[in-house]
């Protein structure tokens, strides 16, 4: 009987021993693991040389805005979106220095926070989320940003204001000089 109440005793810390190798090797492999969620987000699906579709909207201002006056900053935004809160200040911050007739902002949905934020430094559209703008862009993904060169190319497209380059602004502007 001794004997059997070894072996018990042995299998279990042997047990114990495998369990707390286990779960060094997950905290390790957990570790290497990207901690940004938003940097791998479903593809942008309009690519740098690419054009938006033809599109004519109306803004919260009452301007006519359409594919053929694009050419500078735009970015989607959705009502209740968590991460469309965290980049709209930082979209407001390159739009003021880009200038409003610069830079478009399309909010899904009904979110006053948004539009108190970004209409002061962008022409904002306000639509569903299967609004005219957003199939143009063929957006499906909040916060979603672009910008576009004076040929109404995309220049470059991310979820995030960082994945825009600041050197590569539409003719003749530049990150931090306001748009005269």
């Amino acid at each position: 009987m001794p004997i059997l109440v070894v072996a018990v005793v042995l299998v279990g810390l042997v047990t114990a021993l495998n369990l707390v190798l286990v779960l060094g090797v997950l905290r390790r492999l957990r570790g290497q693991q990207p901690q940004t969620p938003h940097s791998a987000g479903p593809p942008m699906e309009l690519r740098p040389g690419m054009r938006p579709g033809v599109f004519t909207a109306t803004t919260t201002t009452g301007e006519q805005v359409g594919d053929h006056d694009m050419g500078g900053l735009v970015g989607f935004f959705s009502a209740g979106c968590e991460p469309c809160h965290v980049q709209a200040p930082r979209f407001a911050e390159r739009a003021r220095a880009l200038g409003r007739e610069r830079t478009l902002a399309v909010i899904a949905g009904d979110d006053a926070e948004l539009l108190a934020l970004l209409t002061p430094v962008a022409r904002v559209v306000v639509e569903e989320y299967d609004g005219v703008v957003q199939a143009a862009f063929r957006n499906a993904w909040t916060p979603a940003m672009y910008l576009l060169g004076e040929d109404r190319r995309v220049v470059a497209a991310g979820l995030k204001t960082t994945d825009l380059p600041t050197t590569d602004l539409p003719t003749g502007h530049r990150a931090g000089k306001a748009h005269a």
